[in-house]
């Protein structure tokens, strides 16, 4: 691998190297909407879900905060072979470019003047690099133990949904100590079609034999979010790395910065005990 850049502030602390660190700041530069309110996106609502069943989550982004590694590893490799001239890819163009798509559209996105095996085999690679960077700083998003846990007491069904491969979500899950909270995991590439199409949610909730009338899903990504929503089901959206206001556009019903926000516990309190849906009040 090639030396990194250093001089980007958006990452200081390079995870390149091998050392036990705290995961970098990875702190956005595009403008969103104010961090301290929780408009309600009126495509979708969250007011049909009550009583709760079933609560979705993806993972990379939602449960774990491995946008950072991500970044890292499309960085470096995208430097190593030329990509956009030889200059590193900045946050931006990772998060408008890259963020929540699954692998096969990765490739016609990034390398679309290369035949299909060896931009996959790009893909895998970069994904090598992903999990030994992710065994090394992988952080849970805070508070999910304690959303973990009130899933778990209320006896919700709960599935993990992703676009990541088998191998990093396996690795993730298992880092996180999730193996025996889920019930069920459903990846994309097992599915005829990846988010941002509602295929892996449409099997989800075959899988847990609930209606999307009664599940919502936690979600970071636009691709994602538009996969809930054309499930049938409303997303919240988590403002781990990507803009408050991209993901409202997306869709999202309400956007959090984590599971500590108190507005998703105010609203999870309500519509548990009162049935109400959730809103931004």
């Amino acid at each position: 691998m090639s030396t990194l850049a250093t001089s980007l502030h958006l990452f200081p602390n390079n995870p390149f190297v091998r050392t036990k660190s705290v995961l970098p700041t990875f702190s956005t530069t595009i403008t969103s909407a104010s961090s301290s309110s929780y408009p309600i996106n009126s495509n979708v609502s969250l007011s049909s879900i009550a009583p709760l069943e079933a609560i979705l989550f993806d993972i990379d982004g939602t449960l774990c905060d491995s946008d950072p590694l991500h970044y890292y590893a499309f960085r470096d490799m995208l430097q190593e072979i030329g990509f956009n001239d030889g200059s590193p890819i900045d946050e931006e163009f990772f998060i408008n470019n890259i963020s929540g798509k699954h692998n096969e559209e990765l490739c016609s996105v990034l390398l679309p003047d290369w035949e299909f095996e060896k931009a996959m085999k790009f893909m895998v690679d970069k994904e090598a690099l992903f999990r030994r960077l992710a065994a090394e700083q992988l952080e849970p998003i805070s508070g999910l133990n304690n959303v973990c846990k009130w899933v778990e007491d209320l006896g919700l069904k709960r599935a993990a949904v992703t676009n990541a491969p088998r191998s990093n979500a396996e690795l993730l899950i298992s880092m996180l100590k999730l193996e025996d909270f889920f019930e069920v995991i459903v990846l994309a590439e097992e599915c005829a079609r990846p988010k941002p199409f509602p295929d892996p949610y449409l099997k989800a909730l075959n899988a847990l034999k609930v209606s999307p009338n009664h599940t919502f899903v936690f979600e970071d990504s636009v691709s994602g979010i538009k996969a809930a929503n054309g499930a049938g089901m409303p997303a919240v959206g988590m403002a781990t790395r990507n803009p408050e206001q991209m993901l409202l556009d997306a869709g999202a019903s309400l956007v959090i910065q984590d599971y500590n926000d108190p507005k998703l516990w105010e609203n999870l309190q309500e519509m548990v005990q009162q049935k109400l849906p959730i809103s931004s009040k």
